[in-house]
């Protein structure tokens, strides 16, 4: 019976645990996308070095670097080694490279 309930309970942890990281997903819309695209064309940022930060879905990036604000889109974006990046301000994590 005991050997049941840390089962159960391991298997409830599992779920809350895979809950989590799908709440911290970020989707973005097509008309979202749309509107980054179209406006980061018209709007070009120099490009700036981050040795030693991969441009990943999820890396955050460092307090230094300044974000960008996109119209109509919570979200902000900067250009890192020639790369347009689309960055959650609230977490400063990548959601989106722009090749």
């Amino acid at each position: 019976m005991r050997t049941q309930l840390i089962s159960a309970g391991a298997a409830l942890m599992l779920l809350a645990g895979a809950g989590a990281v799908a709440a911290q997903d970020v989707i973005i819309t097509p008309e979202q996308d749309t509107v980054v695209r179209t406006y980061v064309k018209k709007q070009p940022l120099a490009s700036v070095k981050l040795p030693g930060v991969e441009l990943n879905v999820g890396t955050a990036l460092p307090e230094t670097v300044e974000l960008y604000e996109v119209p109509d889109v919570k979200y902000r974006y900067v250009v890192v080694d020639n790369r347009t990046v689309l960055v959650d301000p609230s977490t400063r994590k990548i959601i989106k490279v722009y090749d």
